[in-house]
């Protein structure tokens, strides 16, 4: 079935003049695709505007749409504790996603399921990280699991292959106005949360993250 949805993207929704109270309201406010309709709260980014990382996921889940903040469900948790022990201090990390609405599907007992946002949805909410970028300026950026890759180096991406090391941000056309020095790429720590050997799976994790202390200095 084609389809049909209008999906006008998220420019027109970003403020002229980009800081932390203006995003979240234009966040909140927009009507870039249909994920709005079915969530509590678009979710934009959160931390200090001179961070030296960012961080960036999927999407928001069920505990952040609810909360209206990224990265404080079961995930944001393991993550925190992760870069604390890879020592990479809080008040060096925005923390943000590539999709700022989460988009489920409905199981059992009202339960709500999370459902990966896909390409249109990422394409339609790049404006925001843009503007996200631009507010912030960090140096680098740390991109969680295969959706986050693929928004920034396209769908070959493939995070096992290229995770733990320093990358440089793609060539891309328009630019965005702010490109960081270096970005790293790791496992989305929902998926440490889902694996039979998260005890392994957190240690790499934990790895990875140590470069972007190192990178970080």
């Amino acid at each position: 079935m084609a389809d049909h949805v209008e999906r006008p993207g998220a420019s027109r929704w970003v403020p002229e003049k980009v800081e932390p109270a203006t995003l979240a309201r234009g966040v909140q406010d927009c009507r870039g695709c249909e994920l709005y309709e079915k969530a509590t709260h678009g979710v934009a980014g959160v931390g200090p505007t001179d961070a030296a990382v960012m961080v960036v996921g999927e999407q928001p889940g069920d505990v952040e749409d609810q909360q209206g903040e990224p990265f404080v469900g079961p995930a944001g948790k393991l993550l925190a504790r992760a870069l604390g022990e890879a020592g990479v201090p809080a008040a060096d990390v925005f923390r943000t996603n590539v999709v700022k609405h989460f988009r489920w599907d409905p199981g059992r007992a009202g339960k709500r399921i999370h459902k990966g946002p896909s390409r249109v949805h990422v394409a339609a909410c790049w404006p925001w990280l843009v503007a996200e970028l631009e507010m912030v300026r960090p140096r680098g950026v740390v991109l969680l699991g295969a959706t986050a890759g693929a928004a920034v180096y396209g769908p070959s991406f493939r995070v096992g292959a290229q995770r733990g090391r320093s990358l440089d941000w793609p060539e891309q056309d328009p630019a965005p106005p702010w490109v960081p020095d270096w970005v790293v790429a790791t496992a989305h720590p929902s998926s440490v949360l889902r694996s039979r050997t998260r005890d392994e799976d957190y240690r790499r994790l934990v790895a990875d993250l140590g470069v972007v202390a190192d990178l970080v200095g």
